[in-house]
């Protein structure tokens, strides 16, 4: 099985990838499009050279690769993509041939985690709006994608990821519910930037406490956010 979940940033991406890596039978895949994303837009991201030097120079170069042989042979491959990544130019046909996933997580907490990171954001570069165009794109291929939310994992792991197995075909694995801190062999070189607490982690955090309050550009941007959060999550599992 080829798993694509599909998240914006700040959103227990990396913790899911960790947590599929930790499955003895599942090769895992950090961002495969970050380096075409940044040569089409031109966006100075923290990281960039070192970025664009690490992933494959092409879209298709990137497809061939999570449509290709499988690491090490294992029957699963877990794929962590970034809604913000497909923009126009980027190729979705590829989408019809995998399994996927849609994890979301409230635009407060996304807005509010971002927002520590990297100043001067826009609604396109956290994702909102671009998974809502993906979810709809594999409805039109006649998929019927999964929807997840980071805080219901978050609030009950084993309970949540159960259920997001049992939804795609997929046997659980005690395995999940921990990994070795300090990381993945297969990280993206922008971990050092963005993957701090995750790399102190053993285990999906707990739960999360009251909503950030926002104000000012971030309080519109929530505005802005919202309806597709909230489409997604109406269908949530």
């Amino acid at each position: 099985m080829r798993i694509a979940m599909w998240s914006g940033p700040r959103n227990l991406s990396t913790a899911m990838l960790y947590s599929f890596g930790a499955r003895p039978d599942c090769a895992v895949l950090d961002e495969p499009f970050y380096g075409p994303y940044l040569r089409l837009t031109g966006l100075d991201h923290p990281m960039r050279e070192e970025i664009l030097a690490s992933r494959p120079e092409g879209a298709e170069e990137v497809v061939a690769q999570i449509l290709g042989s499988v690491p090490a042979q294992k029957p699963h491959f877990y794929q962590k993509h970034m809604t913000q990544h497909m923009v126009l130019g980027m190729p979705r046909d590829w989408m019809a041939e995998v399994t996927n996933v849609f994890l979301i997580r409230h635009p407060a907490r996304v807005i509010a985690s971002f927002g520590a990171k990297w100043d001067g954001f826009r609604l396109s570069d956290i994702g909102f709006t671009q998974q809502t165009e993906l979810f709809e794109y594999c409805r039109a291929l006649g998929q019927n994608p999964v929807v997840v939310d980071s805080s219901d994992i978050r609030r009950d792991p084993e309970g949540m990821l159960r259920k997001l197995c049992a939804a795609i075909g997929l046997e659980f694995d005690p395995a999940m519910l921990s990994w070795p801190r300090g990381g993945h062999p297969t990280d993206g070189v922008w971990a050092a930037h963005w993957y701090g607490a995750v790399h102190s982690s053993t285990g999906f955090a707990p739960a999360e406490g009251e909503l950030p309050a926002l104000e000012g550009v971030a309080a519109d941007l929530l505005a802005e956010a919202w309806p597709h959060y909230e489409r997604l999550a109406r269908v949530k599992i």
